[in-house]
């Protein structure tokens, strides 16, 4: 049966350009309506197919279609036997800087409370917006230059992982929109374990509360 089921998958993937887009893009990482609409729409209706497709990988297709944004993840209740454990996977994990986690945190907090105000349904935030956050928990003794090279950096790690857009401002400078997926992986048990372990702020028990992050 799973084999007939494999089969029609790669008939249908040769059949269906759309079909294999939607295979390769959710592999390589998050898919948002935004970018595509007509492909978005095509990833609703095949949607069924490439759940089948992906479930031989140990994988589920998760789509958000209120907030606009579809991923993989691995299959929830999936058996967690050795055997399975020592199988390779096609999603790699790898923890966060404590910086990195607090920003993507913090950012999360930010949107819920763009949220509850109501209004505007996409949160921009300058760069100097998202400094402001990030200074008070960086080293004191940095010089300014060093602190503003220091955030940039925790900045462009948040924009590679796909949590954050940036584009130019009508003033010309750098601004940054906030990706509504951020609320898929940041939920409120991991902001909760990033407040214990901020109450004692230890940094090295922080990375290990950290050390789950969505590949991109």
């Amino acid at each position: 049966m799973s084999r007939n089921v494999g089969e029609a998958n790669a008939a249908a993937m040769l059949a269906d350009p759309d079909f294999s887009t939607l295979t390769i893009l959710l592999l390589k990482g998050v898919l948002h309506r935004a970018a595509d609409e007509r492909l978005w729409s095509a990833l609703l209706k095949l949607q069924c197919r490439l759940r089948d497709y992906v479930a031989v990988l140990g994988l589920d297709v998760v789509v958000d279609a209120t907030e606009g944004y579809a991923f993989l993840a691995p299959r929830a209740g999936a058996a967690q036997t050795a055997a399975a454990a020592a199988q390779p996977s096609v999603l790699t994990q790898r923890p966060l800087s404590f910086h990195v986690g607090l920003l993507l945190a913090l950012l999360r907090r930010q949107l819920a409370e763009f949220d509850a105000r109501g209004g505007e349904s996409r949160l921009v935030l300058g760069r100097e917006d998202i400094a402001a956050m990030l200074r008070p928990c960086l080293p004191a003794a940095t010089s300014a230059a060093r602190l503003d090279e220091e955030v940039q950096v925790h900045i462009d790690r948040v924009v590679a992982l796909g949590f954050l857009r940036r584009f130019e401002s009508s003033s010309g400078f750098p601004a940054y929109e906030v990706q509504r997926i951020l609320r898929g992986f940041v939920d409120v048990p991991w902001l909760a374990e990033l407040d214990r372990r901020l109450s004692s702020f230890e940094p090295q028990s922080i990375d290990a509360a950290l050390a789950r992050e969505p590949r991109r």
